[in-house]
């Protein structure tokens, strides 16, 4: 039996910034035609309404997490694709930090092997979902040998192998190895993801400092932390041609320092993680309404929360493109890990099937950003940011009405490290286009 939506879906064009009118097939979960309104209803159709649908471009993550290898019990690599697919990805990027470390090519082949046997197919690692919906799994390299930042990994024989590009998913200290890297990078081409952050001026710090993390005494991250390390990383670019990407933007004075490089015309791409929008550190302190507890382990991020100034000043950079794009960062932790004290928690929730109805709710239905400002940094510029094309990504049908309870069995991930756990959502991928 094949769904009509009528009267017609909101059809999302990010690259050209406008919006139509179609019609849109779909049988079971799977989009199997968009025309405009002259295209005849089967007469099997069940016509449904669909004014208050949106067809658009499926989405893409810069960088993630996979608890496998190393850490199944957090989450499998197919767990991790499944629950992407569910959110309407179809492009995502992982970070090199499982354990063994994607820091030379052996990793690489084994992290393509599982996903062909996950897949039952012989190229092109990607996993199958609902309805045949496919994601195309991306690999960072690492810089550094373990991910330590003391000795540069093979970049040449990594890149060959066909890592998307090349991150240690935290800060490089030795700045002397970080200006190696761009020279290295010059060469291969491909983009090199840094995190702005001084280690030792953050010291133990996890919560950004001010009044709040001295009234809930938490250690202090400053706000230089970040800012020093984005203004030396901007001195450092203009001698090197490399692709740089610079990750996790959480502050007002971040935002500040990359408007201004980029108003001089260095280039440069930047993103920030999707919580940083939503949510500020005065959850912490007080919970997420209705019952999210304070000092809740799962409001713990890297970096920490800053404070409303913050988050509207990222909520300007991506409206005035000044922030490029907005990251899942998602990491799945199992229940012991983050059941300890906030201090001690590790740093990271999960998101994949969050982002969009959260953004939605949290941006759009508030008028902070348009649909097409959120679907542009969603989809559209983590691709350019990835080196990916642009050309007909496949499209995804999303109800931003669509009711739904974060609860047990509502992911397709196992994992329910998030600080709406138990919360009422609104927003859900109902198709996808193969």
């Amino acid at each position: 039996m094949e769904t009509q939506c009528r009267p017609q879906v909101r059809c999302l064009d990010p690259i050209q910034g406008r919006e139509t009118r179609v019609t849109v097939m779909v049988r079971g979960k799977a989009i199997v035609a968009v025309e405009d309104d002259s295209y005849p209803i089967p007469t099997d159709a069940v016509v449904i309404p669909g004014e208050n649908l949106l067809l658009a471009p499926s989405l893409a993550d810069l960088y993630s997490y996979s608890g496998e290898p190393g850490h199944e019990d957090r989450e499998t690599l197919s767990q991790l694709l499944q629950t992407a697919i569910a959110g309407g990805f179809r492009d995502v990027a992982i970070l090199p930090t499982m354990d063994p470390p994607l820091d030379r090519p052996q990793t690489l082949q084994w992290l393509e092997q599982r996903l062909n046997q996950m897949a039952g197919i012989n190229a092109h690692p990607q996993e199958q979902g609902e309805d045949g919906a496919t994601v195309q799994c991306h690999w960072w390299g690492s810089v550094t040998q373990g991910n330590q930042g003391k000795q540069l990994t093979e970049w040449g024989e990594l890149s060959q192998a066909g890592v998307i590009g090349f991150s240690d998913g935290g800060a490089i200290a030795d700045w002397r190895l970080l200006q190696r890297a761009l020279e290295y990078g010059a060469m291969a081409g491909k983009p090199l993801a840094l995190v702005p952050l001084h280690s030792s001026l953050r010291g133990n710090g996890v919560m950004r400092e001010g009044p709040l993390a001295i009234q809930l005494g938490l250690p202090p991250d400053p706000v230089m932390s970040e800012a020093a390390a984005i203004a030396s990383l901007l001195e450092l670019l203009p001698h090197y041609p490399t692709p740089v990407h610079l990750m996790r933007i959480s502050t007002a004075r971040g935002v500040a320092l990359i408007a201004q490089a980029k108003s001089q015309g260095l280039n440069f791409t930047a993103s920030v993680n999707w919580h940083h929008l939503l949510l500020s550190n005065g959850a912490i302190a007080h919970g997420l309404p209705p019952h999210t507890p304070h000092y809740d382990p799962n409001l713990r991020f890297d970096p920490p929360l800053g404070n409303e100034g913050d988050r509207l000043a990222l909520i300007d950079g991506i409206k005035n493109g000044v922030i490029d794009a907005i990251a899942v960062d998602h990491q799945a932790f199992t229940y012991e890990e983050k059941t300890q004290t906030f201090a001690e928690t590790p740093p990271g929730a999960i998101g994949y099937e969050l982002v969009l109805p959260c953004l939605w709710q949290g941006l759009v239905e508030k008028g902070l950003v348009t649909s097409t400002e959120l679907w542009r940094a969603l989809s559209t510029n983590p691709r350019q940011c990835l080196g990916l094309s642009l050309v007909n990504p496949p499209r995804i049908l999303f109800d931003p009405g669509l009711p739904w309870t974060l609860q047990r069995g509502a992911l397709q991930t196992s994992a329910y490290n998030s600080p709406w756990w138990g919360h009422s959502l609104k927003g859900k991928v109902v198709a996808w286009e193969l």
